[in-house]
């Protein structure tokens, strides 16, 4: 089962922010300047997670792990939004 996540990341050294960015880049969809919804399993979120874990400086930097639950119940209906509405990224698949 894939749960939906919110990942957001405060860091201030330029060098980890881009390594943590280029690092959520590929397991999720870019919906703020520092902030992803990310579609992870129980394996992708530990992998996650071990990845950050060595790019960030743990006693200056933060990353949190929001848990919505699971893709195809609650979490795709629980985020809300004043002012622009939130529009979920839409997913494409393009062939070649």
């Amino acid at each position: 089962m894939r749960n939906r996540y919110i990942v957001t990341y405060d860091i201030s050294d330029d060098d980890r922010r881009n390594k943590v960015f280029t690092t959520l880049r590929g397991r999720g969809d870019h919906i703020q300047y520092s902030v992803f919804r990310c579609d992870l399993s129980d394996s992708e979120r530990i992998a996650m997670i071990a990845t950050l874990h060595p790019l960030i400086e743990h006693r200056e930097d933060q990353i949190l792990l929001i848990d919505l639950g699971p893709v195809d119940g609650r979490a795709a209906s629980c985020v809300n939004a004043v002012g622009r509405p939130y529009l979920a990224p839409e997913r494409t698949v393009v062939v070649i």
